[in-house]
């Protein structure tokens, strides 16, 4: 059995859960997501816990388990505490900033990027080398977040470009002289 999967998901005050068929309807006071998952995997909701169980043993359905019920214990997390994303600018000269709900990234190229956040994301500059991405849905706050890496992404020699709050970026020696 997947010790993941398993494992019930308390539902905090506040957030509402609601199941129709294969379909997971999770609200909270920081927005709503609703999603579909596999019929061969059920979903029972009582009281205030969400527990997840299979039919059988087989690899794909086993697999199936414990995703399925991670996926719903970050729906609930995500609608009652919501996620966050912190980036790091690390470059002579490159900064960011914030026009309206626009963030202008000055990463070494002849124009300034600019990013808008979708619908249910934001984006907070603390400081001009610093990028903090927020939202209720982990998945789209860590494409957004991936997406803004994407534009320099850091490279190996100088370790410039845009990386992840903690990422630890692997460095070369480079060319050796005679």
């Amino acid at each position: 059995m997947s010790r993941i999967g398993k494992k019930p998901i308390e539902i905090p005050a506040g957030v509402a859960v609601t199941l129709d068929k294969n379909t997971v309807t999770v609200k909270g006071p920081k927005g709503e997501l609703v999603r579909s998952f596999s019929p061969e995997i059920s979903i029972l909701v009582e009281d205030n816990t969400v527990t997840i169980t299979r039919p059988s043993d087989a690899k794909e359905i086993r697999a199936l388990h414990g995703t399925t019920r991670a996926v719903l214990a970050n729906m609930v997390e995500g609608v009652s505490k919501g996620f966050e994303k912190g980036l790091e600018l690390v470059g002579v000269g490159y900064r960011a900033s914030k026009q309206g709900n626009k963030l202008v990234l000055n990463v070494g190229y002849s124009h300034p990027v600019e990013i808008e956040p979708e619908k249910g994301l934001e984006i907070e500059v603390p400081a001009n080398t610093k990028v903090i991405v927020r939202g209720y849905d982990k998945e789209r706050v860590g494409a957004l977040a991936a997406n803004i890496r994407g534009v320099r992404p850091p490279e190996p020699y100088k370790g410039k470009g845009i990386r992840y709050e903690g990422e630890v970026v692997r460095r070369k020696e480079g060319k050796k002289g005679k």
